[in-house]
């Protein structure tokens, strides 16, 4: 199937007792066994819900994977990943991350003596020097947040492989639509599903995605054990917004394309980040990997500090001033006092995420409204 009819129908049949259309809500915490042992495939909620596992299905399926996992959150899927780990091992990751995923890197897995090298991974090979006998995992984001930074994703799975090291790509910024990273070489691909995948600001989820049986095995079982599950209401609200899913994405990208070009040479912009540029740092990987790029931009005002930075962030009619990304409402953010306030702040400078850096998430309302919103906000 094509990505729109994967979209509104892998992993959903009708219900075989009543012939709903649309899949249940198994508001459940338990399930009847016949005998003990004995039952149709669900237990307990915490590790098997009809619902989730729908929503599960339709992820691997919009991702060309085998397996899927619905957490409680981004961060839920994150920490499965790296409970896959244990002290003494390595872990390879970009120096231009989410200030959630860098927190709970240094912040969380590093007591427990596991070490990250926070690498420039604009070019592969880069992170050759930095493997050794204890590197176990490489994660990247791509594009990263919030500077839109582009990441090989097929040169770096061939150095994974090289190395028997397991891939894990942050795929939020893209989602499915725009890219599969499965196809490029990764082994684990993990989303934000709070993002463009639910995409009405009204779930908080996260997913991940594979194809290899045991990795499958190992990460259900953490998943199960360790019980940062969602519940079936949710799993339910993403079904239904995943039907729109490639209806949205274009409207995102066709908004996102007309935004960039109407600030790129705006007197009050001093840098701006969009992937489609072609003068943008590895525009020619974005647009070998992705199928289009995608509705976040991200821009430092001219001669502006932070006092001005907060006033032209509070003068928007339009664009909401919030944390979060990829709903259908346009949203603008102060990574550094919002989204990467974790990450000190000449680890933040250092790549770029400076006080007067702003970040959009440019929706889909008409883009009329959101270019006057624009002009009205940067006088």
């Amino acid at each position: 199937m094509k990505f729109a009819t994967k979209a509104i129908h892998a992993g959903q049949e009708p219900d075989p007792t009543t012939g709903a259309v649309m899949t249940p809500i198994y508001q459940t915490s338990t399930y009847w066994q016949k005998s003990p042992g004995d039952n149709k495939g669900y237990e307990y909620s915490r590790g098997t819900n009809p619902t989730r596992k729908a929503l599960e299905d339709c992820l691997a399926a919009l991702e060309n994977a085998r397996y899927g996992l619905a957490f409680s959150s981004g961060m839920g899927a994150t920490d499965a990943v790296l409970k896959l780990l244990k002290p003494g091992d390595e872990v390879i990751t970009g120096n231009d991350l989410y200030g959630g995923s860098y927190r709970i890197f240094t912040k969380v897995y590093e007591k427990y003596g596991i070490k990250f090298h926070f690498l420039d991974l604009s070019k592969p090979e880069n992170i050759l020097p930095a493997i050794n006998d204890k590197t176990r995992l490489i994660w990247i984001e791509t594009p990263t947040n919030p500077t839109m930074r582009i990441i090989d994703i097929e040169g770096v799975a061939r150095i994974s492989k090289q190395h028997s090291l397991l891939l894990a790509v942050d795929n939020t910024f893209a989602s499915p639509y725009l890219q599969n990273p499965m196809d490029q070489g990764a082994d684990i691909v993990m989303h934000s599903v709070t993002k463009y995948i639910g995409g009405h600001s009204d779930v908080v989820m996260g997913a991940l995605v594979v194809n290899d049986d045991q990795l499958y095995k190992d990460l259900w079982f953490i998943y199960n054990a360790c019980g940062a599950t969602p519940g079936p209401q949710d799993a339910f609200l993403v079904l239904r917004g995943i039907k729109t899913l490639h209806l949205r994405m274009k409207a995102h990208c066709e908004n996102g394309e007309k935004v960039a070009r109407f600030l790129k040479n705006h007197p009050k912009i001093d840098k701006i980040y969009w992937p489609g540029f072609e003068d943008h740092p590895n525009h020619d990987i974005a647009k070998r990997q992705m199928r289009g790029f995608g509705g976040m931009v991200s821009i430092t005002l001219k001669d502006a500090d932070l006092k001005e930075t907060f006033r032209i962030a509070s003068s928007f009619r339009v664009f909401t001033l919030a944390e979060s990304l990829g709903g259908v409402e346009s949203l603008i953010n102060h990574p550094t006092t919002m989204t990467h306030g974790s990450i000190p702040k000449e680890e933040r400078e250092k790549v770029g995420i400076t006080d007067n850096l702003l970040r959009l998430s440019v929706g889909v309302e008409d883009i009329d409204d959101l270019l006057e919103d624009l002009e009205q906000a940067l006088k």
